[in-house]
């Protein structure tokens, strides 16, 4: 469970890392002197760049999320199945036990 939090933890810094070095490389090309179609060019391939990356982030991150949760569904079904086991080995071992009893 540990791992989950750390993923989440480094996808957000990794997201905030992104999200800053495309406002950096912006803020980089406002300053610059160079000319408004250049400049606009070069913000609009950075956004560009930047929207692809996320998109990817965001589909590594579903694919992760979905995984997690089928890993889950199975172990929780495999635990149910052994408690639901153990409960009727229980159930068959006191009606045995009664039997007994009741032939004594």
């Amino acid at each position: 469970m540990s791992e989950n939090d750390n993923g989440a933890g480094v996808g957000a810094v990794l997201l905030s890392f992104l999200a800053g070095a495309a406002v950096g490389a912006g803020v980089a090309l406002l300053v610059a002197p160079k000319t408004g179609e250049e400049i606009r060019g070069k913000i609009k391939g950075l956004a560009d760049d930047a929207i692809d990356k996320i998109k990817d982030y965001t589909s590594e991150a579903q694919e992760k999320i979905k995984t997690t949760l089928e890993d889950g569904k199975e172990m929780i079904n495999e635990k149910k199945s052994i408690l639901t086991s153990a409960i009727e080995a229980g159930k068959e071992a006191i009606e045995r036990e009664r039997e007994r009893l009741k032939g004594a």
